[in-house]
This record gives C-alpha cells, sequence and structure tokens, in this order.
C-alpha cells in the first residue's frame, strides 16, 4: 500500500547514500543466557556492521549444541562524522537458537568472518549446563516487518504493524534429535472436573516439507466419552513458534472428550506414519507423540447433578384452551454446551385428569469455538380425560458451570391449561346410569370415555410346541444329518490319502508302462520317437525311486544324485549308459537299425529290474 512521503523520504535515503562513507567494520557474538538446562533454548546474537559485500559468515560449529532454528535481519543507520561528512552503517544480526546436548561447562566456538582480503573472528562464549529446565523460555520478542530497513517514518512499511508470532505453542518442547520433524498433542485443560469438556489437539510440527500423512493412532481415551471436532483432510499448514523456532503446524485431530470418572488417567502416546518431500524423493518416517497426563477432580461437595455445562431449559405447549378429548403436545427443550449425551433432564409431573403417553426425544448436536454442545427436544402428548382448568409446575434442570465454578439451576414457568366440554355434547349426569349392553359402546361425551366392554371368550391352551411328538425327531435331524455327511467325508479322505512309499510304487509302474509303449514305436520305425520314449520312461521311473525330479539334469549330476542316494554302482552305469545311447539314437546316423533299438530297449528294462 502507498503512503504519503514515501518517494520523499526514498530519495531523501539516495542522496544520503551517494554522500556518504561507509564505517568501519564491526563483528561480535553474544548470548542471552550463560546458564541454561538441558531443556532450555536460549539464543546466540552474532552481529555484523558494514562488513564488505563478498564477506561470508560462517557459524560456530560444534556437537555440545544443537541449532534448533535461525533467523537474520538488516538495519541501516545514518549518522555525521568528523568534519561534517556522513557516514551509513549497515548491520546485519544473525541470531541462532540453541539447545544443549549435554550437561558440564561447555565452550560455544567463535564464529567467523571471511573476505578475500580479511579474516575476522568473534570471542567464544562459555555456558554452564545443568540437566532438566532452569527457566521457562522466554515470550518470543516482536519481529519487526523487513520491509522497513531505515526504521524511518515515511519510508515503505515502516509504520506497518507489527509482524508478532503466535505465542500459545512457545511454551513446548521440541523433542531431542527430532528438531526437524516432530507430532506433539496437547490439551486444553490439563485438571478438569467429572463432566467438563476437554479438548485433545494433534499436530505435526515441521521444518521439511510434508506431502501425506497415514492415519495416525489414537490413544484410546479410556474412562472418557470422546468425539470428533476436526479432523483434517489435507495438510493445510500454520505458523507456530515452538520455544522461540519457527514452525510449520498441520493439525491431524482435534477431539473433545469428557471424563466420566475423577482419578488421574495417561494419555498414549500418539503415532504416525508420515511422507516427507515430494514425488519420487518422497521418504516415509514413523514419528512417536507424547505422553499425557489429566488429573480429573470429583465434582464439589453439595452438588446433587451429575449435568456439568452452561445450560438453559424452556416448555412451551401447542395450545393452552382445548378442548375434551384433544391432544395437547408439551416440549421440553435444553440448550447450551457440554455433554448433550450425559445429559438428564427433569420430568414434567402432569396432573390428574391428564394422560401422558411416552415421549419423543430429538437431539442436535454442535460445536462453536471448540466447544461441544447443541439441543435436545423432549415432546410430551398430552390427553385430557375431563374437563376443568390443570396446572403443570415449573421444571427446575440443576447443572455444574465449571467456568464460573459454581452450582446453577435453570427453571421454566408452570403451564396452565384449561380443558372444556366437547362442542355440542350433551352434559351428563353426576350419577351416571347402570351399564348395559344396549345402545352405542365407547362413546365420547361431556363426561369423558366410558370404560370399554367386550365380549371374551375362553379355550385350553394347546401345548406347547416343545411337547409335541414330532419335536424332538425335528430337532435332531439336522445333527443326525451333519454327522452323517462327517463320516463319509471322512471315508472318502482316508480311502484318497496316500503315503510316499505308494505314490512311488505307483511312479515307478508307470515309467514300466511307458517303457512297454516304447515297443510299439520300435515296430513303427520312428527312430528320434522311439529313443525319446525310451529316455522319458527311465527318466520317470528314475524320479519314482529317488522322489526327485531329474528332467533337465546332466548326466554327471544325475549320478551325483544317485551317489547320494546311495545306488548301486552297477545300477548307476547302466542307467547312465542308457541315457547315453538313446542321446546318440536320436542325434547320430546308424541307431537306427532294428538291433540297436532293441538293446536300447532291453538295457533300460535291465537298469529298471537292477534297481529293484
Amino acid at each position: 500500500m502507498a503512503r504519503t512521503g514515501s518517494a520523499r523520504a526514498a530519495a531523501l535515503s539516495i542522496a544520503l547514500m551517494s554522500t556518504a562513507a561507509l564505517a568501519e567494520v564491526e563483528f561480535h557474538m553474544s548470548t542471552d543466557r550463560t546458564k541454561v538446562g538441558t531443556e532450555d533454548t536460549f539464543r546466540v546474537q552474532i552481529v555484523v556492521g558494514n562488513a564488505p559485500n563478498d564477506a561470508l559468515v560462517q557459524f560456530p560449529k560444534t556437537d555440545d549444541f544443537e541449532v534448533l532454528g535461525r533467523s537474520e535481519s538488516t538495519e541501516m543507520g545514518f549518522s555525521v562524522g568528523p568534519g561534517g561528512a556522513g557516514v551509513i552503517k549497515q548491520v546485519k544480526k544473525y541470531t541462532l537458537t540453541l539447545r544443549a546436548n549435554r550437561v558440564g561447562k561447555l565452550t560455544l566456538p567463535p564464529a567467523t568472518l571471511k573476505s578475500p582480503t580479511t579474516t575476522l573472528s568473534t570471542e567464544a562464549l562459555s555456558i554452564e549446563v545443568a540437566k532438566g529446565r532452569l527457566a521457562p523460555d522466554r515470550p518470543p520478542q516482536p519481529q519487526h516487518n523487513p520491509f522497513a530497513p531505515f526504521g524511518i517514518p515515511g519510508f515503505p512499511g515502516a509504520d506497518d504493524e507489527e509482524l508478532t508470532p503466535l505465542d500459545p505453542f512457545s511454551q513446548q518442547d521440541i523433542p531431542p534429535n527430532e528438531a526437524d520433524l516432530f507430532l506433539r498433542a496437547s490439551v486444553d485443560k490439563p485438571e478438569p472436573v467429572v463432566g467438563e469438556q476437554v479438548t485433545y489437539t494433534l499436530y505435526i510440527y515441521s521444518r521439511v516439507d510434508v506431502s501425506s500423512v497415514n492415519s495416525p493412532t489414537m490413544p484410546k481415551f479410556d474412562g472418557f466419552w470422546s468425539q470428533d471436532l476436526k479432523t483434517s483432510a489435507t495438510l493445510a499448514p500454520e505458523q507456530r513458534l515452538v520455544g522461540g523456532v519457527p514452525y510449520r503446524a498441520f493439525l491431524l485431530r482435534q477431539k473433545a472428550v469428557f471424563p466420566m470418572r475423577p482419578g488421574e488417567y495417561t494419555l498414549s502416546a500418539p503415532e504416525a506414519e508420515i511422507t516427507t518431500g515430494f514425488l519420487f524423493a518422497g521418504r516415509a518416517v514413523k514419528k512417536k507423540g507424547n505422553e499425557l497426563t489429566i488429573k480429573v477432580k470429583p465434582l464439589p461437595a453439595g452438588v446433587n447433578t451429575s449435568n456439568v455445562g452452561q445450560w438453559r431449559l424452556s416448555t412451551d405447549v401447542t395450545q393452552t384452551e382445548v378442548n375434551l378429548g384433544e391432544p395437547v403436545q408439551l416440549r421440553v427443550i435444553a440448550e447450551g454446551r457440554g455433554n448433550l449425551q450425559a445429559l438428564e433432564l427433569p420430568k414434567p409431573e402432569v396432573p390428574t385428569g391428564l394422560r401422558a403417553f411416552d415421549p419423543q426425544t430429538t437431539e442436535k448436536a454442535s460445536s462453536a469455538q471448540g466447544r461441544l454442545g447443541g439441543s435436545r427436544v423432549v415432546e410430551y402428548v398430552l390427553m385430557p380425560q375431563q374437563t376443568g382448568t390443570f396446572t403443570i409446575p415449573g421444571l427446575t434442570l440443576d447443572f455444574y458451570d465449571p467456568d464460573a465454578k459454581r452450582f446453577e439451576h435453570a427453571r421454566t414457568d408452570p403451564i396452565t391449561l384449561t380443558v372444556k366440554g366437547a362442542t355440542g355434547a350433551v352434559p351428563i349426569a353426576p350419577q351416571a346410569a347402570p351399564l348395559t349392553t344396549d345402545g352405542p359402546k365407547n362413546e365420547l361425551t361431556a363426561g369423558g370415555l366410558k370404560p370399554l366392554r367386550h365380549t371374551a371368550r375362553f379355550s385350553t391352551p394347546r401345548a406347547p410346541l416343545w411337547q409335541r411328538p414330532f419335536f424332538a425327531p425335528l430337532a435332531l435331524a439336522p445333527l443326525v444329518l451333519a454327522l452323517g455327511l462327517a463320516i463319509v467325508g471322512g471315508v472318502r479322505r482316508r480311502l484318497a490319502q496316500e503315503d510316499e512309499p505308494s505314490r512311488q510304487r505307483r511312479q515307478a509302474k508307470a515309467a514300466r508302462k511307458r517303457l512297454a509303449q516304447a515297443e510299439h514305436v520300435l515296430a513303427e520305425g520312428s527312430t528320434e520317437a522311439f529313443y525319446g520314449e525310451v529316455d522319458k520312461a527311465l527318466r520317470g521311473f528314475l524320479e519314482a525311486k529317488l522322489g526327485q525330479a531329474v528332467a533337465g539334469l546332466t548326466r554327471p549330476q544325475l549320478d551325483e544324485l544317485m551317489k547320494g542316494r546311495r545306488v548301486k554302482e552297477q545300477v548307476r552305469t547302466r542307467a547312465l549308459a542308457v541315457f547315453e545311447t538313446c542321446d546318440m539314437g536320436r542325434f547320430a546316423p546308424g541307431m537306427g537299425d532294428a538291433a540297436a533299438r532293441q538293446r536300447a530297449l532291453d538295457d533300460a528294462a535291465k537298469a529298471m529290474e537292477g534297481w529293484s
């Protein structure tokens, strides 16, 4: 936004800078605390004044301290030096937020300012570190707008509102070794009373890019009644300060929990799998949050109700003057904040002469500014039974207000209801005539409803179903059928089972049968097909005897396998000779005569017989 005087001030600045000389270089380092705890954060400020343009600041490097955050600001000022010469001073301030990693008297190394012409160093800082927390973190100081570099009114941004970081999260601790990404759960009321709302919030705090989060594992909230307030479907970052360090905070869950009993409860640490980075550079890390302890106090003495919150009570009726026999609707309405599910409403006292039917209840939950509440409407239907004037007493709703810390009452006014006779009805005498069976029944007159009259018939009840003859066989039939099917299935499975020796004998028999089929091929005169059948038959026989597939094995491999199974050397030699003959018969000339094929068939048969 443009401001009056901005152009004039800018021109003045240019003029000053064009005629001024630079001041001497200034370089030093300081800290706001010299004695800290291992859970405290402290700040170190490095000031560089009028450094050359090509100068580079090197920050202290040490394993004794963890750098949690860093900020940078630039200031410029103008002064008149000796002889009336103008001097411009440019100052850069680097602020480091640190935390000690161990206990003892530690030394923070000096910072260094390097340029092509010179090298400057600050003095080292001595920090005494104790275990735990020595002092609470100071509230973060307002950060000046970086667009007001000179601090002179009239320059753009000089009179802008100061940028003040949000403070509610500044007192939280940064977990050790997780300064860049961590989970943090918090509650707004660590010591509530029974029935008071406690808001449980789970955030991700990050200084790296977060692309997605799997469904976090939440505490079970045993001893609490809980309901979701906010569940984030997308990751929307908010700027937060934790221990003075800026973070992007992502809300994961916010729940309203209501303690049901007094006592001390520990909420387990939540967990979540967080993916950092984007696309192919993403990396999934599993993070665990912090446990929380909630001390639930009982309601103050003298409070004789379990209702907690802020509630209003009202009643209304559809009409206050009705004719006899016309229904009237009475509504009891409660509205406010608190646990609507646990709210107990008073019941109206219905006077004699009015009949109340079972009520119908409707509820509508709502939340505003993180507080759960809503409304409940209980609707009664009242039926006048006689004429006259009736008064329904007012109702009182007792509850405890945890904000005001006192016992409260919400009351309603009494309701007067006038019941008149039906229009055109004939008044009845005070003494009713004896009841007869003649004439109309269930007649509605000015005196009310006459009693119902009906004729009843009585008969001997039949015997119960389980005492009838057919019940026992019918009930046992499914059990008998299931038992029979189980027996039949067991027998079939037993018959279908085959042990390993039986399987091997069956495979060996099939191999001999295949060798017999090779004799038919021998008669047909196909040399290649004949030797192929002999080879397959012998390999099938070996697979059955060795209990292992031999297809694809070379002859040396097959020989080693048979040696391992302690097969006789004579049998091994004959079997390998048959395989070699089959290979020659399929690819070498002169092996197609009938005598050669018969020898191969005899050798294969002898190899099988010699095995047994």
